[in-house]
């Protein structure tokens, strides 16, 4: 059994957890697709074979706890996976995910188009529109920041990843898009002789 996988999930209020079957049809709590509602939204997550999903009620309130069905080390790696990404999917749907982005460089900067919408001049000849898939936003606190936020942990994870790829930090002067806690190993430069 995976250690991680073994720790229950706790459910907080106002979010509230289903496990159905593949097939669609409720198995007591117990299945291999969970949806996770809560004041964000709604996820879906359908989970490996052998892996399910059981909600019970303690003393401090309901938690969701995931179960593996053979001790095989693919098994058991797959539980831990999937325990993270209920938890996440919790986590989510209740508190939400933020990523945070800076942008360093002369003239470099960013430029909120609506919610879901940036125009980001890095030093090309024209500004860089980049237009946020469903369920992310961002936000604009200053012209060299940029926060992602999201309900779905990997996908703003990925919104910020592509964001980052439009203009990597280069070594030498450290401009580019990096995230905010992202140290850029330095170079030096020529030697003058």
């Amino acid at each position: 059994m995976s250690r991680v996988g073994r720790t229950p999930i706790s459910i907080p209020d106002g979010v509230t957890v289903t496990a159905q079957s593949a097939s669609g049809d409720a198995d007591s709590a117990v299945g291999q697709v969970v949806s996770v509602t809560g004041p964000g939204g709604k996820l879906t997550q359908s989970l490996a074979a052998g892996i399910r999903v059981r909600l019970d009620d303690g003393p401090e309130g309901s938690v969701a706890v995931v179960e593996c069905a053979d001790a095989s080390r693919t098994q058991r790696s797959l539980h831990g996976l999937s325990r993270a990404l209920v938890a996440n999917m919790v986590q989510g749907v209740s508190q939400g995910f933020s990523k945070e982005l800076q942008i360093v460089g002369v003239g470099y900067r960013a430029a909120a188009k609506g919610p879901n919408a940036l125009e980001l001049s890095l030093g090309f000849s024209h500004a860089v529109p980049f237009t946020a898939p469903e369920g992310i936003s961002f936000d604009v606190p200053s012209q060299t920041s940029i926060v992602v936020k999201g309900i779905d942990k990997q996908l703003v994870g990925q919104v910020a990843a592509n964001i980052r790829a439009l203009r990597k930090p280069e070594p030498y002067k450290g401009k580019g898009i990096r995230y905010v806690d992202e140290r850029v190993l330095r170079k030096a430069g020529k030697a003058a002789k």
